[in-house]
């Protein structure tokens, strides 16, 4: 399988994962869930979907036991919205590279505001 279509289904898969995500999911409960990325299989059959969870702890708690309790539901909705021979099984795996890169920022400005004259 040429890399090019891997990467055109992973993508449509992103987008279709997200808009599922959007309308099953409500954002009072969960926060605001953002799909960062996808990890297929060499068969695509197995998917890791890398999201970030926007909102206090508790939503966040609820945000991805809500995605696992929905995920039939989801995979049903991506089924029909991209067509391939399988649809894969995904997997909710929280993404904190988001947050990880917000502190590195933080250390950074710290940094920079202690190294200048004042």
């Amino acid at each position: 399988m040429s890399s090019h279509r891997h990467e055109r289904v992973r993508e449509l898969l992103k987008r279709a994962i997200g808009e599922a995500i959007r309308r099953e999911i409500p954002v009072g409960d969960a926060g605001v869930i953002s799909v960062n990325d996808v990890d297929l299989g060499g068969d695509l059959r197995n998917a890791r979907v890398f999201i970030s969870v926007f909102g206090n702890a508790e939503q966040q708690r609820s945000g991805l036991a809500l995605l696992q309790k929905n995920r039939a539901r989801i995979q049903g909705l991506v089924a029909k919205e991209v067509i391939l021979k399988y649809t894969p099984h995904l997997r909710f795996v929280v993404d904190d590279s988001v947050e990880r890169g917000n502190r590195v920022l933080r250390i950074i400005e710290e940094l920079e505001r202690a190294s200048s004259p004042a």
